[in-house]
């Protein structure tokens, strides 16, 4: 655990923000030999990085895993080995050289590929979003017009069944229920009136 803790800062600090203050004073020097060998070491320890992520899951268990991984960053940054110079023109150079444009014409087609992905799917999350939206309207349209037709039967129900009670004590209907009854009424005498 400590190995972990121990090689985890040095990949940050010596691994990644040297590099990086050093990458920044060649930018800003403009001084090209500087800029050639940060970006030498960026494709190394990007390719470095890339690895570690499975090395760190199926062969962490060997005996001084991390140790060698500490070791091979201060190799990589070491003026007296320049070890991202040499794996840079020994391995890497050549290999992406030879397979340039393969890899130009994969990248190009993963973008396309993926732009039509993104789109394709885009349209599908919005085709599903707007049915669930008109789904969800139509049916809490139906829900609370039903609520609110059963508030109304309630309510014109109970203004015919129930007086309501006043301070005094006596039962007298509400001024509302007092205009609503006669309506109720008259409709119904001429129902009644209508039929006979």
């Amino acid at each position: 655990m400590v190995s972990w803790i121990i090689s985890r800062l040095v990949v940050l600090v010596f691994g990644t923000l040297y590099p990086a203050y050093s990458s920044y004073k060649a930018v800003k020097s403009k001084d090209v030999k500087e800029y050639v060998k940060w970006m030498m070491y960026w494709i190394i320890f990007a390719l470095f990085t890339t690895v570690e992520v499975f090395t760190d899951m199926f062969i962490c268990w060997l005996p001084f895993y991390y140790e060698l991984k500490i070791a091979f960053v201060v190799w990589l940054l070491s003026p007296y080995t320049k070890g991202s110079s040499v794996l840079y023109r020994k391995f890497v150079h050549p290999t992406l050289s030879s397979k340039e444009k393969e890899i130009d014409d994969y990248i190009g087609q993963a973008k396309d590929k993926s732009y039509d992905t993104l789109v394709h799917f885009g349209r599908k999350g919005l085709n599903v979003a707007a049915t669930a939206a008109v789904m969800a309207a139509t049916k809490s349209q139906g829900v609370l017009s039903d609520r609110l037709r059963s508030f109304s039967m309630q309510d014109l129900s109970s203004y015919q069944s129930d007086p309501v009670n006043t301070s005094t004590g006596t039962t007298q209907p509400a001024p509302a229920q007092q205009r609503t009854r006669p309506m109720m009424r008259s409709k119904s005498e001429s129902y009644n009136k209508a039929t006979s």
